[in-house]
């Protein structure tokens, strides 16, 4: 995780990034000078502990969207650092080319083969652009479905870790068969003999969230968000503006909690205080602990019975009436 001195702060993070500057600057006085500021040390990093617990217990929806884009939260290929052994990873679509912006491959999860597959996102100006933001092409999804039938061949569970602002929206995309590719992949992750997990760890915006997306369960990290439109765009369509981003963020109910209760998730894992990125290790260690009960849970379970609970899941989603 980022040291303190190269920390990125938002807006409502600003009382926590005061502390830590005067922390910084006792520091700096306690190795220059005599004078023993430990204990005055301690005490503002227990208030620093303090803050970033009561920050996530009184976020707004919007809030909550601002902390899945932290520039310094954890993404796909550092989950992956952090919680598995022996990564290989796995190019390409073998029809037109390797899409940085999903990536996957086996590895090894407490002591059991798994396919891991997400969109990544850049960590700088140069990675951002490489990774296309994490907004995958057709190529992507092409891939991740060729990864999944691979884990199929060889009985492997799958694990997905969703994180897009959406699938790519450029004209190449479309002419390449943006569409075709996400429903393709909707549709043959429903019919996966073997375990999927789905988890939201940042951004799940629509359809390039859906790619992914379906599995025996499904989970969001604490500061995530999932919905068919970012807020940004909702409020683009409704208002004419990104001014009334935070209403929309609000209305498209599209926090953990709130999924949850709608039925559309199986559960919310738990962050670190603040959210992930102040702790990458704590919160690798708190989704591999999650991933491996569920995993456990689910390999009991025949794959003919676990497709049709799949299909049932996704099945009865939604509200409707009938007149």
């Amino acid at each position: 995780m980022p040291q303190d001195k190269n920390r990125q702060f938002i807006d409502f993070e600003k009382p926590i990034k005061e502390l830590i500057e005067e922390i910084a600057d006792l520091q700096q006085k306690a190795a220059k000078g005599k004078v023993d500021y430990q204990q005055v040390i301690e005490d503002l990093q227990a208030q620093v502990l303090q803050k970033r617990k009561e920050l996530t217990g009184q976020l707004s929806s919007w809030q909550r969207v601002q902390l899945s884009r932290h520039p310094d939260r954890p993404y796909t290929l550092k989950y992956i650092e952090k919680m598995t052994e022996n990564f290989i990873e796995l190019y390409g679509d073998r029809n037109v080319k390797d899409d940085k912006a999903m990536v996957g491959g086996f590895a090894s999860l407490g002591g059991q083969t798994v396919m891991i597959i997400g969109q990544q996102k850049g960590i700088n100006t140069k990675t951002r652009q490489l990774r296309n933001f994490g907004m995958a092409n057709p190529e992507g999804y092409r891939k991740a479905l060729r990864l999944m039938r691979l884990a199929e061949k060889f009985n492997k569970p799958i694990i997905t870790l969703i994180d897009t602002p959406g699938a790519y929206p450029g004209l190449e995309a479309e002419e390449r068969g943006q569409g075709e590719a996400i429903a393709r992949n909707i549709y043959e992750m429903i019919r996966l003999k073997v375990p999927v997990i789905c988890v939201i760890i940042g951004e799940g915006a629509s359809g390039g969230a859906l790619g992914i997306g379906v599995g025996d369960r499904v989970y969001m990290m604490e500061n995530t968000w999932y919905t068919v439109i970012s807020p940004e765009s909702c409020s683009s369509i409704l208002w004419r503006s990104w001014d009334k981003k935070e209403i929309a963020a609000d209305q498209l109910r599209l926090t953990a909690d709130k999924m949850l209760g709608f039925g559309l998730i199986d559960g919310i894992i738990p962050e670190p205080a603040g959210g992930a990125h102040w702790d990458y290790d704590e919160a690798a260690r708190i989704l591999k602990h999650h991933l491996i009960g569920v995993l456990s849970s689910l390999r009991d379970i025949p794959a003919d019975q676990r497709i049709n609970q799949r299909i049932e899941k996704f099945g009865k989603m939604g509200f409707w009436e009938e007149d």
